[in-house]
């Protein structure tokens, strides 16, 4: 577990974010390995191990990650946001039944044409999400 948080420790730093005991147990959850979380299933997580940490904290703490790349953020719904931690260009599926979200490695997708692009801009990253349904 220590070396886990050390590991932990080092990323943020690596990313200029100071780790606080807060930012260190958030991180913990969603930096030690691959993952996909939304903000009310962190909080809930951490109020079942008994966190003290509050709602603002976990939010103003992804919105830190985010901007620092520590976490990539998938919008799967206008009002969702899921947390990423693995930050390079991928794709995923998206259990529109489940809520939840699984990679895609981007060499099992092969696109064959862009549309078009707006007048004075160039391409930077395609990210597919494949919406499922459970079958009943």
């Amino acid at each position: 577990m220590t070396d886990r948080r050390d590991e932990v420790e080092r990323q943020l730093r690596r990313h200029g974010v100071k780790p606080t005991p807060q930012r260190l147990e958030i991180g913990m959850l969603l930096l030690a390995e691959p993952c996909h979380m939304s903000a009310e299933q962190i909080i809930a997580h951490m109020r079942a191990s008994g966190s003290p940490v509050s709602k603002a904290t976990v939010y103003n703490t992804l919105n830190l990650f985010s901007r620092h790349g520590l976490l990539k953020e998938v919008a799967v719904h206008p009002s969702r946001l899921v947390y990423d931690s693995t930050t390079g260009i991928h794709h995923h599926f998206y259990n529109v039944d489940t809520g939840e979200l699984t990679d895609i490695d981007p060499g099992d997708i092969e696109l064959t044409r862009l549309p078009d692009l707006p007048p004075g801009t160039s391409a930077e990253s395609v990210e597919l999400i494949i919406r499922v349904r459970s079958r009943s």
